[in-house]
């Protein structure tokens, strides 16, 4: 679970802060799972991301009992990113993706990279800025010609009908091994760069250099990758120029909600599912774990 062995003792002491912080909030009690079993990253973080997932997946087997997830407040709102000079547009550069190599991949982090990556999704994204849910990772992605894009991957879709019939899941199979996918939410090429293949070398890129930094992130590696391609807007091209698969469609509906007396399913755009497996034995760890 979560690419660690929770043993019989590890799994008491966990009840035991359950039960000693029964008003605490749920990222609160992976903190101090996280110190109570000397769980940390290579550069001495907590594992908190990875031990909160494994603990709702304990919760879900019946294994612990967590408290309630506390809402979140209503009046909460996103601030929207700061324009500024940075990510002002640049001069339009029509080259083949020859020309611009080395393509590089900047992992973002806290400051300005994060910032510029918010602002140009912001600004040239046609979904805008929103906070990823989850775990996540994000990218700035460079030519040698100056900067080309954004790309970001996050936690992946809770239940996806095509996509679950695709891999096989039942629900509790899929509650247990969700983990190991990885949602490519975000994907931009800056409006004025016309670059032919220079999408899909970027994929390719990606599924180089995401699970070793997903891993390094988050201490176990994902093993396939999924997008959602809305179907009047885009073909997917470069998706399937680099090798992705399409599974399926979307069913268009979204979460009830109440209309008058009524609750119906808000409409949304039809999406084409894509995924592409990042190791050979991706069906085997998504059906059954890792073994340890």
């Amino acid at each position: 679970m979560r690419n660690r062995l929770f043993t019989a003792s590890d799994i008491e002491r966990i009840r035991a802060i359950i039960a000693d912080h029964p008003t605490a909030s749920r990222r609160a009690l992976a903190r101090e799972v996280c110190s109570a079993l000397d769980w940390y990253q290579l550069d001495g973080k907590p594992k908190q991301m990875g031990c909160a997932v494994a603990l709702l997946t304990m919760h879900r087997e019946g294994i612990i009992t967590m408290p309630p997830a506390k809402p979140v407040q209503s009046g909460f709102k996103t601030a929207t990113p700061v324009r500024t000079d940075k990510a002002e547009p640049g001069d339009e550069l029509a080259e083949p993706v020859n020309r611009l190599l080395p393509i590089t991949l900047e992992r973002v982090t806290p400051g300005d990279t994060s910032k510029l990556w918010n602002e140009y999704i912001d600004r040239y994204h046609y979904l805008g800025f929103g906070v990823l849910k989850g775990a996540q990772l994000r990218y700035l992605i460079h030519s040698s010609r100056g900067p080309v894009g954004a790309i970001g991957f996050a936690s992946p879709a809770w239940k996806t009908r095509d996509r679950d019939a695709w891999i096989g899941w039942d629900h509790e199979t899929r509650a247990r091994n969700l983990h190991y996918i990885v949602n490519n939410t975000r994907f931009l090429i800056l409006p004025w760069i016309q670059s032919k293949n220079l999408a899909s070398k970027i994929l390719g890129l990606c599924a180089k250099q995401l699970p070793p930094d997903w891993e390094e992130r988050y201490g176990y590696r994902p093993v396939l990758l999924e997008t959602f391609v809305e179907q009047e807007r885009f073909s997917g091209t470069c998706y399937k120029a680099a090798n992705w698969i399409r599974v399926g469609q979307t069913t268009g509906r979204g979460k009830w909600e109440q209309k008058g007396d009524n609750k119906v399913r808000a409409p949304l755009a039809i999406k084409d599912i894509f995924v592409y497996p990042l190791q050979r034995d991706y069906e085997a760890v998504l059906k059954h774990g890792r073994q340890p």
